[in-house]
């Protein structure tokens, strides 16, 4: 009798139990959605944040000791220590190697020009083709981590090019404008460890400092500084983890002062600190510190994108509990002779209140489900259309989803409940 009561109620009602089920939809899809992407987002949007540059420094402890002590200036720190070029791979072969994005070396110097003019000369790699022990192959350089630098006119250094010159360089555009050159043409500099003829491949407008400066290859540089098989720094992009508690006092107080569970869970997070620390142990005698405006730009940007998903979330189901609520009080005022009927020969208050929960809940399921392969759909759409890529849908959405489902359900359901159980027999059947 209980199931042939509700299987004629949601028929009978069939256009209220649609519109239920569709509102249920809607709210469980952005709910699938949002928890999805949210689960998904933080590498994505690491990864976007990439674009903009590195977020670790390495430089030779020596270095690093003297600046603090000293603030030496950039030409003192050109005759300070260096790092060795032959320990650059060992960087892909920390435990969180994989999320090493990209890195390239430096070697500074100041040239002098034919005019007498000291301009600062980097050397780096521009698109590098780097074969680990590991077997590993990747290329790195400043090509990928400058990505945001626009060339004027002329192209990229491109390293593995068959016609690629060791002597090539980049001149920044406000320093093009001051001697006058341009891509193709040629560059006397010299240095008392030698002079070289470098050839214009692209003008660049970084926007910054650089724009006063040369870029040339690591190789060109290294022989005009006399530092061969030596470099000065180098920078790291790499996919990290927002800091916590935890990250902060390894920061702050150093691993030492963790304890040996806490320094376990630090070391295998991909902490920004506990991959500068794994750096430091793979690189002899150097110093790697975060880019802390980039670092903490990234948590700050990942936890106000998760809270807005968190909010829209939140906002949909509330909306959808609107909605039930309306429908399920619109269905029991219309069922008003019925429930008084029920009530009438004896039915419980209870019983009349679990047939109509029942009916809802499997209304709700209906909706439910269709709503969370929509909200597979709205994933997808906003992944390719953001980020580019697929979001990973997450096995443990399905049961959080199920959760907020039927609660909202159960909430949109008290107005109507409330009703159900202050409606009287005799009034309702005298039509009153």
């Amino acid at each position: 009798m209980f199931f042939r009561m509700i299987k004629g109620a949601l028929f009978r009602q069939k256009s209220k139990m649609i519109m239920i089920a569709v509102t249920i939809a809607l709210g469980a899809s952005l709910a699938t959605a949002m928890l999805n992407i949210m689960l998904d987002v933080g590498d994505k949007v690491n990864q976007e944040l990439k674009a903009y540059g590195a977020n670790i420094t390495v430089v030779p402890k020596e270095n690093s000791v003297l600046n603090e002590l000293y603030s030496l200036d950039e030409k003192e720190e050109t005759a300070a220590a260096h790092l060795k070029e032959d320990d650059l791979g060992k960087i892909k072969t920390i435990f969180w190697g994989f999320n090493i994005l990209d890195f390239t070396p430096f070697v500074n110097t100041y040239v002098q020009l034919q005019s007498g003019e000291s301009v600062k000369l980097t050397g780096t790699w521009f698109n590098h083709h780097l074969a680990l022990n590991t077997g590993e192959e990747l290329d790195a350089g400043i090509h990928s981590l400058r990505s945001w630098w626009d060339v004027k006119n002329g192209q990229w250094i491109d390293e593995q090019s068959d016609s690629a010159n060791e002597n090539s360089a980049m001149i920044g555009v406000a320093l093009a404008e001051k001697l006058g050159v341009t891509t193709g043409d040629k560059l006397e500099v010299k240095t008392s460890k030698g002079s070289k003829t470098l050839n214009i491949a692209g003008v660049y407008d970084a926007g910054g400092d650089e724009d006063e400066q040369i870029f040339t290859t690591l190789k060109t540089a290294q022989e005009l500084s006399g530092t061969k098989g030596l470099i000065d720094s180098i920078e790291v992009s790499a996919l990290t983890t927002p800091d916590n508690e935890l990250a902060r006092k390894a920061a702050t107080k150093g691993p030492a002062s963790l304890s040996p569970a806490d320094y376990e869970t630090w070391y295998c997070t991909a902490y920004v600190s506990s991959i500068c620390y794994q750096i430091q142990e793979a690189i002899p005698d150097s110093v790697a510190s975060p880019v802390r405006q980039v670092a903490e730009s990234e948590g700050t940007i990942l936890d106000k994108t998760q809270l807005l998903m968190i909010l829209i979330t939140i906002l949909s189901l509330f909306g959808s509990a609107l909605g039930i609520s309306n429908l399920v009080t619109a269905s029991v005022m219309e069922r008003s002779n019925e429930i008084g009927l029920l009530k009438a020969i004896g039915a419980r208050d209870y019983r009349i209140s679990g047939i109509v929960l029942t009916e809802i809940i499997i209304t709700a399921v209906v909706g439910g489900v269709a709503g969370y392969f929509m909200g597979y759909g709205f994933a997808q759409i906003i992944g390719h259309t953001v980020f580019n890529s697929a979001i990973e849908m997450k096995p443990m959405v399905i049961p959080v989803v199920a959760v907020l489902i039927i609660i909202v359900t159960l909430l949109g359901s008290i107005p109507a409940i409330r009703m159900l159980l202050r409606l009287r027999p005799a009034e309702v059947l005298h039509g009153r």
